[in-house]
C-alpha cells in the first residue's frame, strides 16, 4: 500500500469565508470545534493600541500648541517637527486692520496719506503709472512726498505691480466687479468703479486718516500743501474755476482733492455715496455738482474750497505759469494713447523749464504744448454724461461769460 500523499498545505485564513460567517464565527459563539474562539494575535492588538496612543498624543499636542504654546515648549516644537508645514501658515489679514497698518506706515505726523488707485490697465511698465511716479522725482520738493503715497491697487495684477514699484501698496480686490480693463468714461464699470472709491475714502476718513486723493494719471510738479486752504474740511480740484475758491458755481473735478478727518467730512461722504441713488447713471463728479448746493452741506457745517487752475490745472484749462503750477491733470481726455502721449509731452515741457535760467523762467519762455491728442471734443464722442448735465453746466458758463 502506497504511502498516503502529502496533502497540499494553505495558510490558515484567520477568518472563515463571508458565508460562513453567520454560522461558524458569530461575535460571542463557539468555533465549529465547539471550543472557544481564539483571541486576536498579540501583534494585531500592539498595532491597535500604538495608533490610539498616537492619535491621542496628537490631538493633546494641538491642543495644547493652540492654547499656550509659551507654557508648553516641549509640546510646541514637537508639533512642529511631526507638521513642519506649520510654521508656513499665516491666517489672512483683516482687510480694515492690514488698511489702518498702511496707512499708519504712509503717515505724516498729522495722519496725513497721499492716495491714488491703480488697476491692471493702468500699471503695466511705461505705463501711465511709471509717468505718475516720476512726476514726484522731477519735480521741486515733491521727491519726499512718495514716502506718504499708498497705492490703492483694484486688481491682483495691480498689486503685484505695485509691490514692485512702491512700498505702500494696499490690495482693494472687489469680487463683484472686475477692474482690470481699461474702465470708460461713463460706461457701468466706470460709475462702479467711481463710487467704490468714494465709499473707500469714506472709511478712511472714519479710520482717523487726512488724505490728499490723486487721480493716477495727474502730473506732481510742486509741493500743493503750500497752496491749499488751512480753515477747509474738502477742498477740490477744478475743471473750470470761476474766480472765487468760495463759489459753488466752480466745476469740481473729483480726481483731485485734499479732505481732513473730522465729523463733518465723514458725514459728507456718507451723503455723497448715498446721493448715488438719488441720482442714478450719474458719476460722483455731477452728483457732487448736484449735493453742493443741498442744505445738508451748510446743516453740517462743511466748508468746501474749489482749487485754482492757476496752481492745481488740467487739460480742461490748464495752469498758464509754470513758475506756478502744483499739479497738472490729463482730464477731458479719452483713451489710454492719448493720455499717455500729452502726459509725456506734459513732462517733457516741465523738464526743459527746470533746465531754465531764473532770468527766462521769470519770464515764461516755456508754455504748455498740450492738449494734442487730447481735448473736450474727443471726450463727447464716447459715453458722455446725460445730456441735461452737459447743457446745464453750459448755460451756467454762458452766463457767466
Amino acid at each position: 500500500m502506497s504511502s498516503p500523499r502529502a496533502l497540499p498545505r494553505f495558510h490558515r485564513r484567520r477568518c472563515p469565508p463571508p458565508a460562513a460567517v453567520s454560522a461558524c464565527c458569530p461575535f460571542g459563539s463557539s468555533s465549529p470545534t465547539g471550543g472557544a474562539m481564539s483571541p486576536p494575535k498579540v501583534s494585531t492588538l500592539t498595532r491597535r493600541a500604538a495608533f490610539l496612543f498616537t492619535l491621542l498624543t496628537l490631538s493633546v499636542l494641538m491642543l495644547y500648541t493652540a492654547t499656550d504654546s509659551t507654557r508648553f515648549p516641549s509640546a510646541s516644537s514637537a508639533f512642529v517637527r511631526i507638521f513642519p508645514s506649520y510654521l508656513n501658515y499665516t491666517p489672512p489679514p483683516d482687510p480694515m486692520e492690514h488698511l489702518e497698518e498702511t496707512l499708519r506706515n504712509a503717515s505724516m505726523g498729522n495722519k496725513t496719506v497721499i492716495l491714488t488707485t491703480l488697476n491692471d490697465a493702468w500699471a503695466s511698465t511705461n505705463s501711465v503709472v511709471d509717468l505718475f511716479l516720476k512726476s514726484f522725482m522731477l519735480g521741486e520738493g515733491t521727491h519726499w512726498l512718495l514716502d506718504h503715497l499708498v497705492i490703492i491697487a483694484l486688481d491682483e495684477k495691480a498689486y503685484s505691480r505695485c509691490q514692485v514699484i512702491h512700498k505702500h501698496c494696499f490690495s482693494l480686490v472687489t469680487e463683484d466687479a472686475d477692474f482690470q480693463q481699461e474702465a470708460y468714461f461713463m460706461t457701468p464699470n466706470y460709475l462702479k468703479m467711481m463710487w467704490r472709491r468714494i465709499d473707500f475714502l469714506r472709511s478712511v476718513l472714519e479710520l482717523g486718516y487726512s488724505f490728499v486723493f490723486t487721480d493716477i494719471d495727474i502730473m506732481w510738479f510742486r509741493d500743493p500743501f503750500q497752496r491749499f486752504f488751512p480753515d477747509a474740511d474738502f477742498q477740490i480740484a477744478c475743471d473750470h474755476f470761476v474766480g472765487s475758491p468760495d463759489d459753488l458755481h466752480n466745476f469740481p473735478n473729483g480726481g483731485f482733492n485734499y479732505v481732513k478727518s473730522n465729523n463733518r467730512s465723514i458725514a459728507f461722504y456718507k451723503f455723497w455715496y448715498d446721493s448715488h441713488e438719488t441720482y442714478p447713471g450719474y458719476h460722483d463728479q455731477d452728483v457732487l455738482n448736484k449735493i453742493k448746493f443741498d442744505p445738508f452741506i451748510s446743516d453740517i457745517g462743511l466748508k468746501i474750497r474749489f482749487l485754482n487752475t492757476a496752481y492745481f490745472g488740467g487739460l480742461c484749462e490748464p495752469s498758464k505759469d509754470l513758475n506756478l503750477v502744483c499739479t497738472m491733470h490729463a482730464n477731458c481726455c479719452f483713451g489710454m494713447d492719448s493720455k499717455l502721449h500729452d502726459l509725456k509731452i506734459m513732462l517733457q515741457d516741465w523738464r526743459a523749464f527746470t533746465y531754465l535760467p531764473p532770468d527766462l523762467k521769470n519770464e515764461s519762455v516755456i508754455s504748455w504744448r498740450v492738449p494734442q491728442n487730447c481735448s473736450l471734443s474727443s471726450l463727447r464722442r464716447f459715453d458722455s454724461p446725460p445730456e441735461e448735465v452737459i447743457v446745464e453746466q453750459e448755460e451756467e458758463q454762458e452766463e457767466e461769460n
